[in-house]
């Protein structure tokens, strides 16, 4: 934020390992305390655009990150590819030795992210106002499964929980059958998504002219808020309709044709023709030119209206050609499809080479690791891939001796189980 310009040189030194200058928050001073995916995934995406994070986590490294898959013999690979571009320390804020040390680092940081149970650090002697004695500007990221108020707020969240209570999680499955979550916490990521958005949205408000003085703020993020937030359209479909959406497989209820087909060979295609002109060009690709000025598919809404006919017709297409046919015929007309990629997919695709979306990030342990790319991309700013997740305090040398600590003094810290 803008009153970087106003640390000493002792704090330049603290950052001077950095890459300083790159990305569009390049000068953000992030301090990420939170635990396993969604505020590291914050932080992490500021890393990607220049910001400086610092890592802070238990000395013990019990971080239930490290012990997520993917792991690699005693290799944690996820925290690898998620704690990218960042510092580590370790500090346990509990001990009173630990507790006077966080409050030392604080001023050196614009940005504290954490994602402990609400209350947990007030219980600990960190509430926001001694937050804010130490640094009276410091923007305190508080990223919890329910937030900081209302009768869930001691609630302990995880990405299911989140998907399951937003109404995600009712979405996905086929008709009449259970629900299904996703192998994989894309309720965590989403949340980390709005983090990283929230605190862009912080720079942004202290950047403007006259703002640079502004006390710190405390940004309350729900997590299974900001799923619900993602399902735009749902309350209004409730209230003025009276209609529950409900799982529908494969198939789009809003829109159509828009579902997941079956070639001969046993390839599974998404295809999207929902579009009247699109439709009309995928009348033509399956050989039903005539389904192009029936009344049931004149429009979107009559589409949807009869949606198992549509389907049908599409179905039985797709069942009597191999994929192969199938992708020329589609592609010779216009109409929108992909295959289902698999990451070996993705890896192979011309398109995500040429592009890059698959970065090599340096790794002491591997060489290098593969991870998705910088995303979104800013002109002007060709940022070096960021250096695999450090290992449990890498950096706690580094750090803490900038804040003018010896050797011994942190060997002293390390003996108590402080760093």
């Amino acid at each position: 934020m803008t009153h970087a310009s106003t640390h000493t040189s002792t704090h330049a030194s603290t950052h001077a390992s950095t890459d300083a200058g790159r990305g569009p928050l390049a000068g953000l001073r992030i301090l990420d305390m939170a635990t396993v995916l969604a505020g590291p995934f914050s932080s992490t995406l500021c890393a990607d655009m220049g910001a400086e994070v610092v890592k802070l986590e238990l000395p013990d490294g019990s971080d239930p990150l490290r012990g997520l898959a993917p792991v690699k013999g005693d290799l944690a690979l996820y925290w690898k590819v998620t704690n990218r571009g960042k510092r580590g320390i370790t500090l346990d804020v509990r001990k009173p030795a630990g507790r006077e040390l966080f409050l030392k680092l604080l001023p050196e940081f614009d940005v504290l992210v954490e994602n402990f149970r609400t209350g947990t650090l007030d219980r600990w002697g960190l509430d926001l106002a001694t937050l804010h004695r130490a640094n009276p500007r410091l923007t305190v990221l508080r990223l919890t499964g329910f937030g900081q108020t209302g009768p869930y707020a001691q609630r302990a969240g995880f990405a299911r929980i989140f998907e399951a209570m937003s109404g995600v999680t009712n979405l996905t499955g086929e008709p009449g059958g259970a629900p299904l979550h996703m192998n994989y916490p894309m309720g965590d990521m989403v949340a980390g998504l709005f983090g990283a958005f929230a605190i862009a949205s912080a720079v942004a408000e202290r950047r403007r002219p006259g703002n640079e003085t502004m006390p710190g703020q405390e940004i309350d993020l729900a997590a299974t808020e900001a799923l619900f937030r993602v399902l735009e359209p749902l309350a209004v479909e409730y209230e003025q309709l009276g209609q529950v959406r409900e799982r529908a497989g494969n198939r789009a209820t809003y829109t159509a044709p828009s579902n997941m087909y079956a070639t001969a060979d046993g390839q599974w295609v998404s295809l999207v023709a929902s579009s009247g002109p699109i439709f009309r060009r995928l009348c033509q690709a399956i050989d039903q030119p005539a389904m192009a000025d029936d009344a049931r598919f004149a429009t979107n809404p009559s589409r949807v209206t009869h949606l198992d006919a549509l389907d049908t017709a599409i179905k039985d297409w797709f069942a009597a050609h191999a994929y192969a046919d199938v992708a020329q015929a589609l592609a010779a007309h216009e109409v929108p499809f992909s295959k289902i990629f698999s990451i070996a997919d993705i890896v192979d695709d011309p398109h995500f080479q040429a592009r890059q979306a698959i970065v090599r990030l340096p790794d002491p342990d591997l060489g290098s690791i593969p991870a998705p790319c910088v995303v979104p991309r800013f002109s002007g700013h060709a940022p070096a891939p960021a250096r695999s997740g450090p290992d449990v305090g890498e950096h706690n040398a580094e750090v803490y001796g900038a804040l003018g600590l010896t050797a011994d003094d942190i060997d002293g810290l390390k003996r108590e189980g402080v760093v």
